[in-house]
C-alpha cells in the first residue's frame, strides 16, 4: 500500500481508555495525518484510571482527565457512544446513533469487572473500574461507612487501603486461602495477609457470600458481616461481548486473539489492551495483560502497523504496580513457568522483593518498597541475562552486580 493510500484512510478507535487514547497518540507521533475518530462509551472526557483508587476516590482530585487537547491533535471524539456490532464485510461498526465506517479499525475497549451474583441492583452494592463508580464511592468514604470489599486481589486491597485513610470500618472477605491467590505463589502472598490486619482492616480468608441485603452482607457459614456498603473487586472480563457473531476471534476468556502485530483475525483490525491477548516468544505462552503499562505500549505497536513502519513483535516485559497498605508494590514479567525463586530481604520487613528465574535467567520479580530492584530486574528481564543465585539473594547487593 502507497504512503499516500495510507494517510487517506480513516481509523476508527472503539474504546477512549488508556489504550485508546495512546493509539490516536501514537499514530499522530509516528506521522499518520488521516482522519482518526475515538469513541468512547463514557460521557466522560478520556480520563486515566489509576487515580480512581487512590486521589479521585478519596476527594483528593475531581478527576483524572488526559492532558491532550484532541483538537490540536486533530482527533474526532465521540463520548458517550455505545457500539454494538461489527460488521466486517461492510467495514463498519454498529453505535447507538448509527452505522460509522471504518478503513482500519482498532478495539480498546478495556474490561468489564465481574459482578456477584444476585446482586444486581441491590442498594449500596458498588463495583470500582469507571470514574462514576468512584464518585459514587466518596460519599461512602466521607461517611467513614462499614464496608464490607469482596475480593482480596489488587483493587480489594487498594479500596480498603483508601477506606482505612477515611477511616472506614474495613472487611475484606476472600474466597481463597490467601490475598492474590492464583496471582502470586502462597509463600509469597502469605506475609502479604498481615498487611491487612495491621492497617485495621479485617480480611477474612476461606470465606464466601450466600448473599448480600441492604446493610448486611451473609457469608456461606452463617456469618453475617454488616455492611453499609458492600464494594465487590473480584476480577474483570474483556469487554467483548458485543463482537459476538462478527468473526473475531476471542479466546474463552472473551479476549481478542491479536498475533504478535496486534491484529486480529479480520483484515483492518487490531485490538490492544485489556481486551486483547497475543503471543510472547519470551514467555512461550499467550498472554492476557490487564494492567496500565500494557495500554501504554501496545499502541505503538498498533501504530507502527497501520502506518507501515513495523518495529518488530510486540513482547514486552508486563509491569504493573500498586500501592496499599503504605506500601509500593511493583511487579515485572511472568513467573508461570519459573523453576528458581531467590528472596532478597525478609518479608516481614518494610522493604523487600523476590526474583523468579528459569534455567538461571530472570523471568519475573516483585518488589515492595525497593524500586531499585524493580529497574534493574526489569532490564535483566528484557536482556534476558543470567544471575548468580547467591549474589542475588543478598540485598546489599544491586541486581545489576548479580550477573552470573
Amino acid at each position: 500500500m502507497s504512503e499516500q493510500k495510507r494517510d487517506q484512510q480513516h481509523v476508527v478507535i472503539v474504546g477512549a481508555g488508556m489504550a485508546g487514547v495512546q493509539t490516536a497518540v501514537a499514530l499522530r507521533e509516528q506521522g499518520f495525518t488521516g482522519p482518526v475518530t475515538l469513541i468512547g462509551g463514557e460521557p466522560h472526557q478520556p480520563y486515566d484510571r489509576p487515580p480512581l483508587s487512590k486521589a479521585v476516590l478519596l476527594g483528593e482530585a475531581e478527576g483524572s482527565a488526559f492532558d491532550i487537547d484532541f483538537d490540536d491533535l486533530g482527533v474526532t471524539l465521540r463520548l458517550g457512544l455505545g457500539v454494538t456490532g461489527l460488521r466486517a464485510d461492510a467495514h463498519e461498526i454498529d453505535t447507538e446513533e448509527g452505522p460509522v465506517g471504518y478503513d482500519v479499525l482498532v478495539l480498546a475497549t478495556g474490561a468489564h469487572p465481574l459482578t456477584l451474583p444476585g446482586t444486581e441492583g441491590v442498594p449500596g452494592v458498588h463495583l470500582l473500574r469507571t470514574l462514576d463508580d468512584a464518585v459514587r464511592l466518596g460519599p461512602v468514604l466521607a461517611r467513614r461507612s462499614a464496608v464490607v470489599v469482596v475480593g482480596a486481589g489488587w483493587i480489594g486491597a487498594e479500596f480498603a487501603t483508601a477506606a482505612r485513610a477515611a477511616g472506614c470500618p474495613v472487611t475484606v472477605v476472600e474466597a481463597a486461602d490467601l490475598p492474590l491467590a492464583g496471582v502470586l505463589p502462597a509463600e509469597i502472598a502469605a506475609p502479604m495477609a498481615e498487611w491487612y490486619g495491621a492497617s485495621g482492616a479485617e480480611l477474612l480468608t476461606h470465606a464466601r457470600v450466600a448473599t448480600v441485603a441492604p446493610g448486611r452482607v451473609v457469608l456461606a457459614d452463617g456469618r453475617e458481616l454488616p455492611a453499609e456498603a458492600v464494594v465487590v473487586g473480584i476480577g474483570a472480563r474483556p469487554a467483548t461481548d458485543w463482537l459476538t457473531g462478527s468473526g473475531i476471534a476471542l479466546d474463552p476468556s472473551g479476549a481478542v486473539t491479536a498475533d504478535d502485530r496486534l491484529r486480529t483475525s479480520l483484515p483492518d483490525v487490531y485490538a490492544v489492551g485489556d481486551c486483547a491477548s497475543f503471543p510472547s516468544a519470551r514467555y512461550g505462552e499467550r498472554l492476557l495483560v490487564h494492567h496500565w503499562d500494557n495500554a501504554l505500549q501496545g499502541p505503538r505497536t498498533v501504530a507502527s502497523a497501520i502506518t507501515g513502519t513495523d518495529r518488530g513483535p510486540y513482547d514486552p516485559v508486563p509491569y504493573f504496580w500498586s500501592e496499599q497498605f503504605g506500601r509500593f508494590v511493583q511487579y515485572a514479567g511472568h513467573h508461570a513457568h519459573a523453576d528458581a525463586l531467590v528472596r532478597r530481604g525478609d518479608p516481614a520487613a518494610d522493604a523487600w522483593s523476590v526474583l523468579w528465574l528459569r534455567a538461571g535467567v530472570p523471568v519475573a520479580l516483585l518488589a515492595v518498597g525497593r524500586p531499585r530492584d524493580l529497574a534493574q530486574g526489569r532490564r535483566l528481564i528484557e536482556t534476558g541475562t543470567p544471575v548468580d543465585p547467591v549474589r542475588a539473594a543478598d540485598p546489599s547487593v544491586p541486581l545489576k552486580a548479580a550477573v552470573g
